[in-house]
């Protein structure tokens, strides 16, 4: 965690040298998570509602139209389990409740705005905080508990490497945005499955957020 901490800043005062203009915000909204990858069981999973919050620069290179901006956030990953009955060698499974993945992301977006809209992508690395089981297993209609310690993370990979791409509109003066952003991840989140039988082997987060930023503009 502390390498990603030490990145934010490297990435932070590399564009703050090349910067035309500069601002700093608040960003924040809803999360809507599920998993993709080669999974074993896809219609077991089902979105899930999270949400995210954090602080971002922007950096602008080219005038109002090209612009670089890191952000550092909090967000809520994982799934919905779907309430439903499966039957191996004689014994009837059934799962219900959701798994909560909190990450601490870091995207660095290059961003172009055409008038009030604006278009954005870039890579992202991501650090696993904590992981929150709610998932309940039931044998035979007879419970198995399976929820682990929130802060247990055995298993998982703690650090991701992704990508974020998205759309949305700002005001006039970039005080305020909101947009729609597609969060991808290029590895898998599991190292060994000692949660749901394989089922996540392959497993990578997938993830919609719905985003609202505040901005602070800044003389130089």
């Amino acid at each position: 965690m502390k390498k990603l901490l030490m990145l934010v800043f490297a990435v932070m005062t590399a564009f703050a040298a090349q910067a035309q203009t500069a601002s700093f915000g608040v960003r924040g909204g809803a999360n809507i998570s599920n998993l993709s990858g080669d999974l074993r069981n896809e219609d077991r999973f089902e979105n899930k509602v999270g949400f995210h919050g954090g602080i971002f620069a922007n950096f602008g290179i080219v005038d109002d139209f090209f612009s670089i901006q890191p952000e550092l956030l909090y967000s809520s990953k994982g799934f919905k389990n779907e309430e439903s009955e499966y039957t191996v060698l004689n014994q009837t499974y059934r799962r219900e409740g959701k798994s909560n993945y909190n990450y601490l992301d870091l995207p660095v977006l290059a961003k172009i705005k055409a008038g009030p809209l604006y278009f954005e992508a870039g890579p992202q690395a991501s650090y696993l905080l904590s992981v929150n089981n709610e998932t309940k297993t039931y044998i035979n209609d007879n419970l198995q508990s399976t929820n682990r310690d929130e802060k247990s993370k055995e298993g998982l990979s703690e650090f991701e490497v992704g990508y974020a791409a998205g759309i949305g509109f700002t005001s006039r003066n970039n005080a305020i945005s909101f947009g729609v952003r597609y969060n991808g991840s290029i590895n898998d989140f599991v190292k060994e499955d000692v949660n749901f039988e394989g089922d996540l082997t392959n497993a990578r987060h997938s993830l919609f957020m719905v985003t609202v930023g505040f901005g602070i503009p800044t003389s130089r």
